[in-house]
């Protein structure tokens, strides 16, 4: 028996009903459905990570995978990282290249020779966004031993500009780095996004560490412990195509930690950008930004270094969105398995909680290894969801415990009270197959309105999920275009009040759980409403534009008028 009643009590919106059952005692969200469709769409790239049974620490990390429209054509593109060789081992057999696969309507064509993206060294994480403000996006991938950037040159092709901008990440005391992960950010709100790159461990070949059983029957992959961490890196952009190291100078530097994850948002409400990174069996670190280009790390003071029990666990991927719709900013991150998936719910004024089981993420998340994951509207029923990608770090670890190595995709549903719900087996069959799964980007490859992900996984072909729950909810899209600010819009965050009423945040960003880049697009679902009365759109300038009465159902193009600075 289906009853609308104690609306108010579940935070459940009377216009927002109809995509909603109060049914024997539970809320039920609009259910959410994926198929993948990477075989007949033509996507056919499989992460070779190198592996021959010695268990290098580096072979169970990669790889990521970027969502964005490199032609300009409207149509969102896709650019997967791969490992390639263990780098100082002897070249055998086949060589392992990074993939471009442009999105021709339904379905995909490799790119990477043409537009000369194919990589070097061991990949990890990609980064996509407009670093020079010339309209189109380009590349950064992190890596072992070599991180490049890609600038797009507008006619298809990209070129190596690595050395040029200043950005071959070599440590003088270190030798090269183990750069896991990067995003674009513009920390200091000057119309240029800089670049934060995310390091991991000290490590090389000729120092590998031997584990597993004591008696040599089989090898495992070390825990991170045993090796040395490493601080991060800032790069603020000239403006004139070079970078500058401001990592000491900024206070990044001095902050050494196990990085893996990195995602940006504006946590305390004080108009610049904040960066969360997600430190493996490390206190994870909230660098606040002070401003004057100076930050400081807040982690363990707001509530995000460690979970409610004093640990610090595996952190891995990471999505930093309000996802209870109370414009406050919320992080997410994914963690091994027994450890749960922490939630930290922003309760203002600078400080975080441990919503990890009040919010039911807890007992589900439990069973699984998570990378890679985003927050975002899966069933465009006003509600964030979560999608995390999943696979033991162990490939063998039938030889040590009494589960799979391989595993499924875990999704939870926003049930809109401030809990979710595991609906991973209803969602279909594309979500159950079990895999060493690792990157994940999100956009809407059909422009159906629903959001699409992009799933690598080890030694198997990505897989392509398309969104095909049920259309009827509603939906409204923005692409911005900034003017003062990156040309991108990164940074500027977008208040939608529905015409139910509802009101929604959310912002502009790439960067998404681990080594993964999204569409920048900033997506909202709107359940029943058919426009929205309000959208707000704050941009990194300072600079408040309003649109009133939008109509759902479309993208819409936005840019930031030429007004001065605040």
């Amino acid at each position: 028996m289906r009853v609308s009643v104690r609306l108010a009590i579940l935070g459940v919106s009377a216009a927002g009903w109809a995509t909603w059952s109060y049914l024997a005692g539970e809320v039920r969200p609009a259910a959410i459905r994926f198929e993948d469709i990477a075989g007949r769409a033509g996507i056919d790239f499989v992460v070779k990570n190198s592996a021959a049974g010695l268990k290098h620490q580096i072979e169970t990390m990669i790889s990521g995978v970027a969502v964005l429209d490199y032609d300009n054509d409207g149509r969102l593109d896709l650019y997967f990282v791969n490992g390639a060789r263990i780098p100082g081992l002897v070249k055998t057999g086949l060589e392992f290249h990074n993939r471009l696969y442009r999105n021709k309507g339904g379905t995909f064509e490799d790119t990477t020779a043409r537009a000369r993206v194919a990589g070097e060294g061991y990949g990890m994480g990609v980064a996509a966004a407009d670093y020079d403000n010339d309209g189109f996006t380009d590349l950064f991938v992190a890596g072992v031993n070599r991180n490049i950037l890609y600038r797009n040159q507008g006619d298809g092709t990209f070129r190596d500009v690595t050395k040029d901008a200043g950005l071959e990440g070599i440590d003088p005391n270190r030798g090269k780095l183990w750069s896991i992960a990067a995003g674009w950010f513009d920390y200091d709100n000057d119309g240029l996004l800089d670049l934060f790159v995310v390091n991991y461990c000290v490590w090389s070949l000729d120092e590998e560490r031997v584990c597993g059983d004591p008696r040599g029957a089989y090898r495992t992959y070390c825990d991170p412990r045993l090796y040395k961490g490493l601080p991060n890196n800032l790069y603020r952009n000239n403006g004139d195509g070079t970078f500058r190291d401001v990592s000491q100078a900024s206070g990044i530097g001095g902050h050494v930690g196990k990085g893996m994850g990195v995602a940006f948002a504006d946590y305390d409400q004080d108009g610049d950008l904040d960066v969360f990174v997600a430190n493996d069996t490390e206190p994870n670190f909230l660098f606040r930004n002070d401003g004057g280009g100076k930050f400081t790390e807040t982690g363990f003071r707001v509530g995000v270094g460690y979970n409610d029990d004093g640990r610090a666990v595996s952190s891995m991927g990471v999505d930093f969105r309000d996802y209870d719709n109370d414009g406050l900013e919320d992080v997410f991150v994914t963690a091994l398995t027994n450890e749960t998936f922490p939630l930290f719910r922003n309760v203002g004024k600078g400080f975080f909680v441990d919503a990890t089981h009040a919010s039911l993420i807890g007992k589900p998340s439990l069973p699984f290894s998570g990378w890679s994951a985003g927050i975002y509207d899966l069933n465009n029923d006003g509600f964030k969801d979560i999608l995390a990608a999943a696979g033991d770090v162990q490939d063998n670890t039938e030889l040590l415990f009494s589960r799979k190595a391989k595993q499924a995709n875990l999704l939870l549903a926003n049930l809109g009270n401030g809990r979710f719900a595991d609906v991973s087996a209803g969602a279909g069959p594309a979500l159950r197959p079990e895999a060493f799964h690792r990157g994940l980007a999100f956009g809407d490859f059909d422009g159906d309105g629903r959001v699409d992900a992009a799933v690598t996984r080890h030694n198997e072909r990505a897989a392509i999920l398309r969104n095909t729950s049920a259309p009827e909810n509603r939906w409204l899209a923005f692409r911005l275009k900034g003017r003062v600010s990156n040309r991108d819009g990164i940074g500027a965050r977008i208040h939608l009040v529905g015409e139910s009423g509802r009101e929604q945040w959310n912002h502009a960003t790439t960067s998404t759980g681990l080594g993964g880049s999204s569409d920048r697009a900033v997506h909202f679902g709107l359940g029943q409403d058919r426009l929205a009365r309000l959208v707000e759109i704050r941009w990194p300038s300072g600079v408040i534009q309003r649109l009133e009465n939008v109509a759902t159902g479309r993208y819409v193009d936005v840019e930031e008028p030429t007004v001065s600075r605040r």
